[in-house]
């Protein structure tokens, strides 16, 4: 099931995330956020950008997000995505259905743009996008340090909208929810489930 996440979700997007940080390069945080700080996240997106959860057997296993690309108020109609898949669900189709529902909502609001930033190596992410409908835009060479080694980044973009002059301001996650592909995009998404 996906639907969107709220705070009480924060714990477990905490456990999911965390050995991402501990283990991995794929984030730059080095310290695993606590269930308070990932519930600060949750509500300091709210109400422009959303987050999703799937849930399977009763248990929150992926979450996807949106948020601010850059803070400045020419950039706001492009956005900056994640998603993060528990392991014990990797292989299921959930990534592919959070990022599907999530790109299907920030069309909707009206943001021009969403970005993926990649730090590579890492082909599984970089075939996931490129399936996804995003196109390496750009390379950035040793931009981050962790765990003892340099990392270069790359930022994948996705085309959400034609360009309008002058844009309409996005609209907030709550305009669009109500509106009728709400529920036939969740129903999409959920049918890149496996199992």
């Amino acid at each position: 099931m996906l639907r969107l996440a709220t705070t009480d979700n924060a714990a477990a997007i905490r456990d999911i995330y965390a050995p991402y940080v501990r283990e991995t390069s794929i984030t730059f945080e080095e310290s695993v956020p606590t269930e308070s700080e990932i519930r600060d996240r949750i509500d300091a997106k709210r109400p422009t950008f959303p987050w999703f959860v799937c849930e399977l057997d009763d248990s929150v296993v992926g979450y996807a997000y949106a948020g601010e690309l850059r803070s400045r108020a020419a950039y706001r109609w492009v956005v900056e995505t994640s998603v993060y898949v528990d392991e014990s669900a990797e292989g299921r189709g959930v990534g592919r259905a959070l990022y599907s529902v999530l790109l299907a909502c920030l069309e909707r609001q009206g943001f021009a743009d969403a970005y993926a930033v990649i730090t590579v190596p890492n082909p599984r992410s970089i075939d996931f996008h490129d399936r996804m409908g995003f196109e390496r835009a750009t390379r950035f060479p040793e931009m981050g340090y962790k765990q003892g080694a340099w990392y270069d980044v790359e930022w994948w973009r996705r085309s959400l909208a034609e360009r309008r002059s002058p844009p309409a301001a996005p609209r907030a996650v709550d305009e669009v929810r109500g509106d009728d592909w709400w529920a036939s995009a969740i129903e999409r998404a959920e049918s890149r489930l496996d199992g």
